[in-house]
Order: structure tokens, then sequence, then C-alpha cells
């Protein structure tokens, strides 16, 4: 089974020229031929962190891949309030605000299925699910994961064992038709949808169980998903559709909780990446990386591992900044009386004490240990709240009082030192939004890097101050 090295043909016959979908298959290709290629995909819906993915794709002259869940985005609103096109147009509104090309980004939408309706009986969470994948298509989704894992409320078996594969395989095929369908009605020249297939996947929103070390796919297994894949693809004459699945979603033995991360053993992963090397011949890819090193996401993309999600770093990197500005703040205002402070952290910690729905099946232990995974988890829970209107009140009026009353250099320097190192160094503004999108780009500069994208220093520092002044 080859991989696709070139964009499939629009149903008109005419070609687009470079396109988001032909530039992820030639990183695919890439990586496949031994490349250190890989791509990035961040899951996120916070403005800062799409912004921050703006400047580092801009920067490293690169395509930008962004995911939506089921549960975030979805036909009726999801916890986002948004639907697919109105969080493809929220994401085309940051792109004209940041100046960078919307045809270096690829949308895609991430674990599309019936997670979201799982308690209703199949019937019905299918319905929905298929809806879902069609809607996604319409606003221009062309990365698809299909992810019918889990079990719904008709569903026979134990609960607590993973659903029968002939199942998940089938029902994967049917929100691919589903897709498929919509593609057809879109505008001749439109881009194929690609596909991502697999059941080996971490629930959305992370881990709810404590954690435990994560054991790798087995390579006999990965062989029976793909040929039960396959078939049920062929079954409903998706053999076209078949041709653009670009990965299976395998377990590479990461994972990360509350106060833990499990590394990558790429020794654990040998057999995988042989397998991808000799059988799959397409990519990997890597669900829950975040928070791996430099080196284990080098060698994830050496093991053939080409797509790596990223998602609660970011939002953990953020929420590390708006806390450290909330540090600075206190020290530089708080004993001003002309100034109301912000406090932004006490604000989020209401409105997620108000409403427990989002974190309270992953935080266990006793009231102290649980305050604090609401704040410092690598879960990240908190990613949430920002939206909650008290919430967003609050850091509008910290990015107000530090732009108004600019704090001195030492006490950034406190609480955010690499950030005070770069503006010493005039490589940053000691804008409040400046620092916030110095500090997720820390954690983006390490997934390009392990994707291989190595941008000058000179052309980084120019794209940022271009950037910085949006």
């Amino acid at each position: 089974m080859p991989l696709l090295t070139k964009e499939a043909k629009p149903k008109s016959g005419r070609t687009r020229g470079k396109s988001a979908t032909s530039e992820l298959l030639r990183i695919l290709a890439r990586n496949h031929a031994g490349a250190q290629a890989g791509i990035y995909s961040i899951c996120s819906a916070n403005r800062y962190v799409l912004e921050a993915g703006m400047m580092q794709a801009s920067r490293d002259g690169s395509l930008l891949c962004i995911e939506s869940t089921s549960n975030q985005v979805n036909q009726f609103g999801g916890y986002a309030g948004q639907t697919p096109r109105d969080f493809a147009a929220f994401v085309s509104t940051l792109a004209r605000e940041m100046k960078f090309p919307p045809e270096n980004i690829l949308l895609g939408g991430d674990h599309l299925g019936p997670h979201v309706w799982r308690a209703e009986k199949a019937d019905s969470a299918m319905g929905k699910a298929c809806d879902l994948v069609k809607s996604c298509i319409v606003a221009g989704y062309t990365k698809i994961h299909l992810d019918a894992s889990m079990h719904c409320a008709d569903d026979p078996g134990d609960r607590r064992k993973p659903l029968a594969e002939e199942a998940v395989s089938a029902r994967a095929a049917e929100l691919c038709k589903a897709a498929e369908d919509a593609y057809q009605e879109l505008p001749p020249g439109s881009p194929a949808p690609l596909y991502v297939i697999g059941t080996e996947v971490p629930v959305p929103g992370g881990e709810q169980a404590e954690m435990r070390v994560s054991e790798t796919t087995k390579t006999v297994d990965l062989g029976r998903t793909l040929e039960l894949a396959k078939n049920a693809f062929s079954s409903r004459k998706l053999q076209g559709a078949w041709e653009r699945v670009i990965a299976v979603v395998v377990q590479p033995g990461v994972e990360f909780g509350y106060d833990r991360i499990l590394p990558y053993n790429r020794e654990r992963a040998r057999l995988l990446s042989r397998y991808a090397r000799a059988r799959w011949k397409r990519a990997y890819e890597a669900h829950s990386t975040d928070f791996q090193t430099l080196s284990a996401l080098r060698h994830m993309v050496q093991d053939h591992f080409a797509i790596l999600k990223v998602g609660p770093w970011l939002t953990f990197a953020f929420r590390e900044a708006v806390f450290a500005l909330a540090s600075i703040e206190r020290e530089w205002l708080g004993s001003k009386r002309k100034n109301t402070l912000s406090r932004v952290a006490e604000a989020l910690e209401q409105a997620m004490l108000g409403d427990a729905s989002h974190w309270s099946a992953y935080y266990h232990g006793d009231d102290e240990a649980i305050q604090f995974a609401r704040k410092y988890s690598y879960s990240d829970r908190s990613r949430y709240y920002w939206p909650q209107p008290a919430v967003a009140a609050a850091l509008k009026q910290l990015l107000g009082n530090l732009s108004e009353n600019p704090a001195p250099l030492p006490l950034v320097s406190q609480y955010l030192p690499n950030q005070a190192a770069a503006i010493r160094e005039g490589r940053l503004q000691k804008r409040p939004l400046d620092l916030i999108h110095s500090k997720i780009l820390e954690v983006l500069d390490i997934y390009a890097k392990a994707c291989g994208f190595q941008a000058g220093e000179d052309k980084r520092q120019n794209v940022e101050r271009k950037m910085g002044a949006c």
C-alpha cells in the first residue's frame, strides 16, 4: 500500500496548485523516506494558542494543522459554543488578523464519531455522528479522524472491554461514507478529505482513571485493525477513500496525567517502526504527546509517528503565563489604590467550583489535592473555563492593567525569566500579550524542531516583530 505522494484529483479534473492537503502528503512521504519530517497538530480553540501557532508556522514557513474535537465543536455547538462552520470562520478571522496565509492552514476534526452521544442507542448516536462529519466537510475540514471505538447505550458486551473491532470498523466506514457524500456536494476543485483511522485512541480530553504504563500497540493487532478497516471500506465501495487514509492511530506508550508523564521508549515501539517501513507505508498518528521532551518527540518522528497531536501542554503554558502575569500585577499594582486588580486566578477557581463537570472525573484525593490539581495539573482541565464571561473579563482586565502600567524588567524576570532575557536582547516586547505568546511558543518550538522545521534566527525575529504588531 504506497503512501500517497500527490493530492487526489479534484472532481472536475482541474488542479489547484499547492494546497494544505498536498503539503501534508509531501511531509508524510518525506517521513516515510527517512527524513526528519513530521507535522504537529494543535488541538485547541484557545485564541492565544492559535495566534501563537500562526506565529510559529510563519517563522518556520510551515503548514499549520488545527483540529477541533467532537465534544469541543459539533453541530449543536459543543462546549466551545461553536459549530464546525463557526470554528472555521473563527480560525479564518484569526488568520486575517495575524496576516497568516489561509492556504497554509489544514483544518481537522479529531475523534469524530459517536463519543458525545454514546449514552444514546447506536442508531441515534451514529446518526448524529454522521451529521457531525458532514458538517465538518462542508465547513472546509480536510483531515478527518474517524473514531467509533466507544460503546453506545444498546451495544452488548462488557463496557469495561473495548467495543468489538468489527463494529468499530463498520461504523468508521459508515462515518467515512457520510464524509464522502458531503464531499460530493462541495464545489469542483475542492481538495478531497484525508482520513485517519484506528481504535487504540485515548479518550477525548485525556485519561480519567489513575494513569498506568500504556502498552504499546502490538503489530499483530495493528494488522488486524487495518485488514478489518480496509474490508469495511471496500464493502461500502469506498476504495477511493481508503487510498486517502493517511494514518492510523496507535499507542506509542506515551501518556500524561495529573502529575506524571510517561516518556516515549523507542525500544518498546521498535516493532511498530519496522511495521510502518515494511508493511503500512503510511504514517502513525500519536495522541497525548504533550510534555514529552524534544529528544523523545524527535525519536517519535523518526519512528514514523509523523503526526504529533498536542493540546493540553499549550493551554498549560498559556495558564502559566497568565498566572505569572497575575503575580506581576499583584506585586506591581497591588499597593496602588487607583488600580483594581484582575484577580484572574480567583475568577478561574470560582468558575471551576461553579461547574465541576469538566474536572470532577479527572481529579481525585482530598480537598487540598483537588484544589492543587485544578490549578496545576498536567491534564489542565482549566482550559475549559477561560471562555466563561467572568474569567474572560478578568483576563481582559489583567492585560489592560499591565498594558497601561508596564512592570519593570526585574519583576518580569522574577516570574518570566526567559521572556525577560528575550526583552533584554531586543527579541521581544514587554507587552502582556507578547509575553503570553512567547510562553506558548516555547512549547511550539519544541514540536517544530522535532518535525524538522528549523527557521533561521533572523527570520524568526523579523516575523515575531511583524506579527507582534498585529
